[in-house]
C-alpha cells in the first residue's frame, strides 16, 4: 500500500478498482471501439458468431492482450521505470487513433486520480501522454491492490467496452452481448495469468485485421466513435 495515500483511501482490496474500471470514472471509454465500428461497416462483425471470432484474435494476438501486459508490468514496476514503460506502451500504438484510445484514456486517467486517489505512483507521470494500461497499473498497485485480482478485472473491462461499442453498432443486442462476454471470460482470465508472466522486452501482437481496422477508421465517411 502507498503510504502517502491519504489515510481514507487506503484501502487493502480491490474495491477502487471496480469504480476506476466502471463507466463512472471519467476516462471516455465509451467513446472508443479500437476499429470495430469501420469492422462493423465492412461486415467483418456482424453478428454474435462474428464478433466472437474477433475479440478472441483480440485476445491472443491484438493489442488488447499487449495492453494486459503493460498493466502487469506497470504494477510491478519502480516508479522510476515508470516514464520508460510508458514511452513504450505509446510507441506501441499501431495506428494515429490507437494513440488517441490509449493516450486520452490515460491522461484522463491520471488527472482524475490526482483529484480523487492520489499515490506516489502518479509523480512519475509528466504532463506528456500516458498509455491507460500503464496508468491503472501503477495506480492500482499504489493502493496495494493485488495484481492477481487487477489484471483479470482490466483484461474483463477493456473487452467489455468492446462489447458495448458493438451494442451500440447494433451487432449484437444487449443480452447477446452479456452472453459474448460470459463465453469469452474464461479466456480472459487465462489471457490475465499469461500477462503476468510475460516480459514487456518480448511480448508482441498480430492482429492484421484489427489494425487495418483502426486505419481505416480514421477515413471512415460516417462514425459514431473516435476509433
Amino acid at each position: 500500500m502507498d503510504a502517502d495515500a491519504p489515510r481514507g483511501r487506503r484501502l487493502n482490496s480491490a474495491l477502487p478498482l471496480f469504480l476506476w474500471l466502471s463507466p463512472a470514472f471519467p476516462v471516455g471509454a465509451y467513446a472508443y471501439s479500437h476499429g470495430l465500428e469501420w469492422a462493423a461497416e465492412a461486415g467483418d462483425v456482424h453478428d454474435a458468431a462474428s464478433l466472437d471470432l474477433w475479440l478472441d484474435d483480440l485476445c491472443d494476438h491484438g493489442a488488447p492482450r499487449l495492453d494486459v501486459t503493460l498493466f502487469a508490468a506497470a504494477h510491478r514496476a519502480a516508479p522510476a521505470d515508470l516514464p520508460a514503460l510508458n514511452q513504450l506502451a505509446v510507441a506501441l500504438a499501431g495506428s494515429q487513433e490507437r494513440r488517441l484510445e490509449t493516450c486520452a484514456q490515460g491522461t484522463a486517467f491520471v488527472a482524475a486520480a490526482r483529484a480523487a486517489w492520489p499515490c506516489a505512483a502518479l509523480d512519475a507521470f509528466a504532463p506528456n501522454p500516458v498509455a491507460y494500461p500503464v496508468a491503472v497499473g501503477a495506480v492500482a498497485r499504489g493502493h496495494g491492490v493485488a495484481l492477481e485480482a487487477a489484471a483479470p478485472a482490466f483484461a474483463l473491462a477493456v473487452f467489455a467496452n468492446l462489447v458495448s461499442a458493438a451494442t451500440r453498432l447494433s451487432v449484437v443486442g444487449q443480452t447477446q452481448g452479456q452472453q459474448v462476454l460470459a463465453r469469452l471470460a474464461p479466456r480472459l482470465a487465462a489471457m490475465a495469468a499469461r500477462a503476468l508472466l510475460d516480459d514487456v522486452e518480448t511480448m508482441g501482437g498480430c492482429a492484421f485485421r484489427s489494425d487495418i481496422a483502426a486505419m481505416k477508421h480514421e477515413t471512415q465517411y460516417s462514425r459514431l466513435f473516435r476509433s
